[in-house]
């Protein structure tokens, strides 16, 4: 066999499509993900890269490979909502690092799509987790717009944008008060501002539409005339926003695109929920709310959803004073749809911590005066309801007929921290599980001096 054959069959290997996995997994534990109770001799089965089937008494069909689950828990995968995974090899390496536009002459313009890396050991760390979706944003810096995030997938391939442009992120309260010059009173004049903008922009037939023009893409086909739009007196000499970062807004005055809003103190949020009085289109989502629980029924009545970081229980700053790890157990038992996310990948803080997060909700339930959640409410949490707030409800994070066959094999209670994934299934392709960091791990486990690098070498 030459060596042209061999490279050419290497190559092809590398390009060659993986092809989802008929699967079905027998005798196991089964969570749904759709905040129903695990239930246990359940089977799961997956065809053609989609759930077929899940719970008790299902039949495994004629052909398909049966793999005993017998003490084994089977889980939908795992949705990380607001995330950075993707965006940064090494934190400290600015170069590497995606996260924010620091002096970006752009803010709502901004997207995350076009920086995202499948290969970032970030990546491969959550898989290995059993994440295998997420939301990913990038953190407002040099203007309180973040710029558009994107809903993804953590397969093993290049293929990793599910949805581009899903959200429009923007910071408010303490951070966002920082940003846009020191106070309160300004970012929610730059707010209200971008967004008379944008309406402005979208809605004038001298800027938008009509004639035979080229165009920008503005999201969810909202056409935006590309040949007027170099003329500044067409939308006055005030105007604070590029032409571009106008044209990323319109999706979200017109409620083609999610508002994704980051803020905290309770007051800041019942200042978000009046925008809807005068731009009643937006699709609000909170993202933090720390002090959510304490205008719980306005949001449940405004239908507005919540990813909050669980653990925040600590007044580390003025507008998180009345933080408790109870915050989102009360939302909960408000009506309000909430998910646990947030955890960009600080120390302690990383998306594949999402399970033990969840599970001290669960434990919250048994400590006196606490609310706490239910271990399906718990569970649906870090699956199907972020994934609905993603726009991605009844295809990821549950195991529902038709749903991605995204699943995880766990050796235990996954919302025990003493379980791990032990297989982890995306679109129904067995994906692997090794990163770095369990390179180093086998590496150095039996302490065995010839596994260290030549340059330890004697």
């Amino acid at each position: 066999m030459n060596a042209r054959f061999l490279i050419g069959a290497a190559l092809f290997a590398i390009s060659a499509p993986v092809f989802a996995q008929d699967v079905a997994i027998t005798n196991a534990t089964v969570a749904i993900g759709d905040g129903s109770e695990p239930v246990t001799g359940a089977t799961v089965v997956i065809r053609a890269g989609r759930v077929v089937a899940a719970g008790p008494g299902v039949a495994v069909p004629a052909g398909i490979e049966a793999i005993d689950g017998t003490g084994k828990w089977v889980t939908p995968g795992l949705f990380a909502a607001m995330t950075a995974l993707g965006l940064s090899d090494a934190d400290g390496v600015e170069e590497s690092n995606d996260r924010s536009a620091r002096t970006s002459p752009f803010s709502a313009a901004l997207d995350v799509a076009p920086a995202l890396n499948p290969a970032s050991q970030h990546v491969q760390v959550a898989r290995g987790g059993g994440i295998t979706r997420a939301s990913v944003f990038s953190q407002p810096q040099s203007s309180i717009f973040g710029g558009q995030g994107a809903v993804v997938d953590l397969g093993a391939d290049p293929r990793m944008l599910i949805r581009p442009r899903a959200f429009q992120l923007v910071s408010l309260g303490e951070n966002g008060a920082r940003i846009a010059g020191g106070s309160r009173t300004s970012a929610h004049a730059l707010l209200r501002n971008a967004l008379r903008e944008a309406r402005q922009y979208g809605s004038d037939a001298r800027i938008t539409g009509g004639g035979d023009h080229s165009e920008i893409e503005t999201g969810d086909d909202i056409p935006v005339d590309t040949r007027l739009l170099d003329t500044a007196t067409r939308r006055g000499e005030d105007v604070l926003l590029t032409r571009f970062d106008a044209a990323a807004l319109v999706p979200v005055v017109n409620g083609a695109q999610a508002l994704y809003v980051d803020v905290e103190r309770a007051s800041d949020i019942r200042s978000v929920l009046a925008l809807k009085g005068e731009f009643p289109r937006l699709r609000l989502v909170l993202v933090g709310a720390s002090e959510g629980w304490m205008v719980a029924r306005e949001l449940a009545a405004a239908g507005v959803p919540v990813i909050a970081n669980a653990m925040n229980d600590l007044p580390s700053s003025f507008e998180q004073m009345a933080a408790t790890q109870s915050n989102v157990g009360r939302m909960v038992r408000a009506g309000v749809k909430v998910a646990i996310g947030g955890l960009a990948g600080t120390t302690g803080d990383q998306p594949r911590n999402l399970p033990q997060y969840a599970g001290n909700m669960v434990a919250l339930t048994k400590v006196p005066g606490a609310t706490g959640l239910s271990w399906g409410e718990a569970f649906a949490a870090i699956s199907s309801v972020p994934a609905e707030i993603s726009g991605q409800g009844g295809r990821a994070g549950v195991l529902g007929a038709g749903a991605a066959g995204d699943l995880v094999v766990w050796d235990g209670d996954p919302l025990e921290v003493t379980s791990a994934p032990e297989r982890v299934f995306i679109d129904g392709v067995e994906q692997p599980r090794d990163n770095h960091q369990t390179g180093l791990r086998d590496r150095y486990r039996d302490l065995d001096t010839s596994d260290l690098p030549k340059a330890y070498g004697r």
